[in-house]
């Protein structure tokens, strides 16, 4: 299972990740304000993360991480 973290203290909610994710998971928090006063994104259902690293890569100020767990055999 795949999961993002966003810092959203530092997201100034450009949307440019709501834009690219290809499963249409994050959206920006219209009811919720950082300390620097926009809409942070967040993520619908973390359990619908594929892990492609579209939102990361594109992020300009770097506020996204993302985590992919590898199978062991």
């Amino acid at each position: 299972m795949s999961r993002i973290e966003i810092k959203e203290e530092r997201c100034k909610g450009c949307g440019l990740c709501v834009s690219v994710c290809p499963k249409k998971i994050i959206t920006l928090k219209r009811d919720t304000l950082n300390s620097r006063g926009f809409h942070p994104a967040g993520v619908t259902d973390m359990s619908a993360c594929i892990g492609c690293a579209f939102c990361a890569t594109i992020c300009p100020d770097a506020v996204i991480e993302v985590w992919k767990e590898t199978k062991r055999t």
